[in-house]
């Protein structure tokens, strides 16, 4: 019988990470199907997992839905996935084929015996913020063009998902976010954009981030992954960053869910790797 989880995925506090739903079953529900649950479930983001290869244990395929519509990808959710799946078998690799390409997620048991997993993103890309879509989405977040980083400007980042990535110039800026939610949801769904990842450079090893997500009927995202990997694809485009290099990315704070993401850029080229550690939230429960 399918098995539906709950965990939070970067964190090990009940309290903190963000809340993502796990179904695991034999075949994977028809899209409808999977939109009812994770609506019901109501977390940011349900991965849904079934086997993808009759020979291997440890090859699935993965979707992704939020309680408004599927996602192409979600981090925080492949995080948790990873968690699930160790603590169900043993730590080691699985292969998640999601909507936008193979995505390997590995796992381990550090020394104090907490699982972290750790996913490698499909080849990022990374394009510069049209000038329309950045004034629009300013406006509905109330910023002022003066209020961003001018060393880190505005781009589109993509590691699975697209995230609209924009650099704050202060922490004050990046601590106030109050915005129009209609407004921001409109212009994301025609820009077809996943996440506003709005950021601060605390340092060169310490991210600290803000994830409007409206087009989920989210206000606020308090740890995601897949941006996470955009803005390390963005760095390295950027060349602020020099493989390898790893940071950590410090999410969901001001929200009173503090998340902490591990961003490691290993080479040049390729996948960004993101490394999380996820803690039930529910041990029972039976998907229907």
């Amino acid at each position: 019988m399918p098995e539906l989880l709950r965990l939070a995925a970067f964190t090990l506090d009940l309290s903190g990470g963000n809340p993502a739903g796990v179904w695991l079953g034999d075949a994977l529900p028809e899209p409808i199907e999977m939109l009812r649950i994770a609506a019901e479930v109501g977390y940011s983001e349900t991965a849904f997992l079934a086997p993808n290869d009759a020979g291997s244990a440890a090859a699935f395929r993965a979707r992704y839905f939020s309680a408004a519509a599927e996602v192409p990808f979600c981090g925080h959710a492949t995080i948790a996935c990873g968690v699930a799946l160790a603590d169900r078998s043993e730590p080691g690799r699985f292969l998640l084929t999601t909507n936008n390409g193979l995505v390997p997620v590995d796992t381990e048991r550090r020394a104090n015996g907490h699982l972290v997993a750790t996913l490698t993103s499909v080849e990022p890309r990374v394009d510069d913020a049209e000038l329309q879509l950045l004034a629009a989405t300013l406006a509905a977040l109330d910023w002022k063009p003066s209020e961003l980083d001018p060393g880190l400007p505005p781009a589109v980042g993509f590691a699975g998902a697209p995230h609209l990535i924009i650099a704050a110039g202060s922490y004050e800026r990046l601590a106030r976010l109050a915005y129009d939610f209609e407004r921001l949801r409109s212009i994301m769904l025609q820009a077809d954009l996943t996440t506003v990842q709005l950021i601060w450079r605390q340092s060169s090893e310490v991210i600290r981030a803000r994830d409007p997500f409206p087009v989920g009927n989210v206000v606020e995202d308090p740890a995601t992954g897949a941006a996470a990997a955009a803005t390390g694809a963005y760095l390295r485009w950027r060349g602020e960053i020099v493989p390898p290099a790893t940071f950590a990315t410090h999410q969901g704070v001001e929200m009173g869910r503090p998340s902490l993401i591990e961003v490691e850029v290993p080479d040049a080229t390729g996948g960004i790797r993101v490394s999380g550690t996820a803690v039930s939230l529910d041990r029972t429960g039976t998907a229907t």
